[in-house]
């Protein structure tokens, strides 16, 4: 029994497309860091409140994303993904006002406005887990397999321009300060971005998933002229198989899940590694001004030269999974694993800088955080991709099909689960970050000994997020896409004739093949 590969053609998304994503991902970026930023700063040094209070609000917008695995659910059941981004946008925004409103009702009523506090922050985790989860599952459905490093990039990339944009408008507005001035701020952000969601999305999902919902209805090649295939009839369109998951409990779908190895394995990778990745950002500042005697301005700037890196090694891994590189330099998923073990090698640096300590710091710090900010960048757009990609597959990567993946459990749910372990895993990480540094400063005595073994400490997670990554990447390797060459040879052929008749039928995954006995 002879077996041909019909290769399926590359589907791709227009850019203009992304870009829209993009817009909504800056907008949603805009309004969490008024509420994470601004206000933290308001509620301590303006209203002279204990930090642990910002602290526990943000920690408690984190932890309310738990809810993502839900709301991917739902957004799977009934199948539109426009009303959950607008609607959690809506909730997130308004989230935002309450937050601002709250803030100034602190001053004078502490209580009513503490409750208030609480309320919002619970919306604003709401509002990015709904319109977070059901855009990225968007945008998976929506790219070709060629395009998801470049345009999970492209969209990460707009929502840092937002979050850079929002801080320097909307601190220009609120010089000098004022209460008012401050909800004024804050009710003006949440209605732009509102305004600018609502015609980012207009008409976008219909676009981005328009190769799934073809206009009209092609006929099969076996309907339409005789094949000189002898088993032509394997080319129709099986019949959808019933939806079970619209039936199915959320619990039991999650259970499902859960019970597949590839799902879970992903899920402890993304922990691991956003927990190492978020635990270095509260205690480097402090690192280098209480080791290195840095001032406020070259802490920041350190924070600059961070993030620039970590810009770097996002757009380097958007090089290497473009249409035009793709292959040459390594699969995506094997930067995930390299990413991984370059950022822990920029964490043993900053432990080896703290164990050097004050009398002798010969290690500059510049160098170390270009190569921890490259490799944050390579592997968290890397992970991004794969995280794409392993929630749309429609087919099981192993030989051995998995429970999870026969009966097809839909990319909201496996979306929301890892998108749910990230956020707690940021919710985690500052607190893991201060609170191992300060136990260590107590036990230990000496500042520099502390600071190093916390950051020895993120150094191994970061290793054991790279060889999760690498059991990943061999439990489901890479399918190999095809080419446009091929399709192009094959159009010509006297078995692709009516390709343009059979293109609404296949899937739009450019990395499966339809396999004809």
């Amino acid at each position: 029994m002879s077996q041909s590969t019909i290769p399926t053609p590359l589907v791709s998304a227009k850019w203009r497309n992304v870009a829209c994503l993009g817009l909504v991902q800056a907008c949603m970026g805009a309004v969490v860091v008024t509420t994470t930023t601004t206000l933290n700063r308001v509620m301590v040094i303006e209203l002279n409140l204990p930090a642990v209070l910002p602290g526990f609000l943000i920690g408690m917008h984190y932890l309310v994303q738990i809810v993502r695995p839900r709301m991917g659910f739902g957004a799977d059941q009934t199948k539109r993904f426009t009303p959950w981004i607008w609607g959690g946008m809506l909730i997130l925004s308004l989230g935002g006002i309450l937050a601002a409103l709250a803030t100034t009702w602190m001053g004078a009523h502490f209580l009513l406005g503490a409750l208030c506090a609480v309320l919002a922050f619970v919306m604003i985790g709401l509002g990015v887990s709904a319109c977070g989860t059901t855009l990225l599952v968007l945008l998976s459905k929506g790219v070709g397999d060629h395009q998801r490093a470049t345009s999970a990039t492209l969209v990460w990339t707009m929502m840092i321009f937002g979050f850079a944009l929002t801080s320097i408008v909307s601190g220009k507005f609120l010089d000098p300060f004022s209460f008012d001035r401050l909800l004024s701020v804050s009710v003006a952000v949440s209605v732009l971005t509102i305004g600018i969601s609502t015609l980012a999305l207009w008409g976008l999902e219909s676009r981005m998933l328009a190769h799934e919902h073809p206009v009209g209805q092609a006929p099969t090649l076996a309907q339409d002229q005789p094949s000189p295939m002898p088993n032509a009839q394997a080319l129709r369109t099986p019949p959808e198989a019933p939806q079970t998951s619209k039936a199915q409990p959320f619990k039991q779908a999650l259970a499902l899940l859960w019970s597949d190895q590839e799902a879970r394995l992903f899920t402890f990778f993304v922990f691991t590694s956003m927990l190492a990745y978020s635990a270095q950002d509260l205690i480097l500042e402090p690192f280098a001004a209480l080791i290195y005697q840095y001032t406020p301005g070259q802490t920041t700037q350190l924070s600059g030269t961070l993030h620039a890196a970590v810009l770097v090694g996002m757009l380097l891994l958007a090089l290497i999974g473009s249409h035009w590189v793709r292959g040459r330099w390594g699969r995506v998923s094997t930067w995930m694993v390299l990413g991984c073990m370059l950022s822990a090698l920029g964490m043993l640096g900053l432990c080896a800088a703290g164990f050097l300590g004050r009398v002798t710091p010969l290690l500059p710090l510049q160098p170390v955080l270009w190569v921890l900010g490259l490799g944050n960048g390579l592997f968290s757009i890397a992970a991004i991709s794969t995280m794409m990609r392993l929630a749309t597959q429609s087919t099981p990567s192993h030989s051995n099909e998995t429970m999870a993946n026969t009966i097809k459990v839909k990319p909201g749910l496996r979306m929301g689960l890892w998108g749910g372990a990230q956020a707690v895993a940021f919710g985690l990480g500052g607190l893991l970050g201060t609170g191992a540094s300060d136990l260590a400063r107590h036990w230990v005595g000496n500042p520099s000994l502390a600071y190093a073994s916390v950051f020895a400490m993120e150094a191994m997670m970061f290793l054991c997020s790279a060889f999760i990554a690498w059991r990943v990447q061999k439990g489901s390797p890479e399918p190999t896409g095809v080419g446009a060459q091929d399709a192009a040879s094959l159009e010509d052929s006297a078995t692709w004739m009516r390709r343009d008749a059979l293109s609404p039928h296949f899937s739009a995954s450019a990395n499966r093949n339809l396999k004809v006995i």
